[in-house]
């Protein structure tokens, strides 16, 4: 089980714990304040959490992001930091701009992938299906209030949806800034429900909660043949908990692990 249904995330700034709807509200005022003496240019920031049609859940990322930086900057922080598990496709799409009307045609498309025409698939993909181009600069596609929807594998797909809540006339420090992300959270076993859990196992985690402390985790491995030999994976601070073969990021580790109970 979690342990709070209300994750909290801690400001880069002020270090300082929030709410996950008040982070973003103080990160906003603060990137307000930064127009006055930063550096002139454009930036944005985001708001990402899981696909809402999905549910509630209580992984959040703020980022802010510089306008000069292509989609392929943020797509690669993503993998870094939340799903990169085997070099999966992924893809972003503004919903408002997919067409549905039947004149898509996957084979056109694989033609032109055939053909070496990267440029000419890019603008035909966006056309009809409202997928921006990685290369694509963040000035040129962001704005405030702007819905995207990110996907990474088309499999065992992780669905994310991004906001941009600000924008702001001011160069970010960096490409990609993480403002804030939720804490780590609580979990405790689902078998004995006293201590952390620490590992999942993807096999049975399909049909109901499948979290574990480590003496649990030996006694699961008996009656599940398929946990000690391929479906035991570490539970992480991440959406993609427990989905093909995700064992943690690759950035911002500190806040990657599990909470103490």
């Amino acid at each position: 089980m979690i342990e709070s249904p209300k994750p909290k995330g801690v400001c880069v700034f002020y270090h300082k714990i929030f709410t996950k709807s008040g982070i973003n509200r103080h990160l906003q005022k603060h990137l307000e304040s930064e127009m006055i003496q930063g550096k002139p240019g454009l930036s944005y920031l985001l708001k990402i959490e899981m696909d809402p049609s999905w549910g509630r859940a209580p992984y959040f990322l703020s980022l802010w992001m510089d306008g000069e930086a292509i989609m392929d900057d943020l797509d690669t922080f993503l993998r870094n930091i939340w799903l990169e598990c085997c070099g999966h496709m992924s893809s972003f799409t503004d919903p408002k701009k997919r067409r549905r009307s039947m004149g898509f045609g996957f084979f056109d498309v694989q033609e032109l992938l055939d053909q070496g025409k990267t440029k000419e698939y890019e603008d035909y993909m966006e056309d009809h299906k409202g997928e921006i181009p990685m290369s694509k600069k963040t000035k040129n596609v962001f704005s405030k209030g702007l819905k995207l929807m990110y996907e990474y594998d088309f499999g065992s797909t992780t669905k994310l949806e991004i906001v941009v809540i600000g924008a702001y006339k001011v160069k970010a420090p960096e490409a990609i800034v993480l403002l804030s992300r939720n804490e780590p959270l609580a979990l405790s076993c689902t078998s004995c429900a006293k201590e952390p859990a620490n590992q999942t196992c993807t096999q049975c985690s399909y049909e109901e909660e499948a979290m574990f402390c480590e003496k649990c985790a030996e006694e699961h491995s008996e009656s599940c043949a398929d946990f000690e030999e391929y479906a035991s994976i570490p539970i992480v601070n991440s959406p993609r908990i427990g989905v093909c073969g995700y064992e943690g990021g690759r950035i911002d580790l500190e806040r990657d692990v599990l909470k103490t109970l």
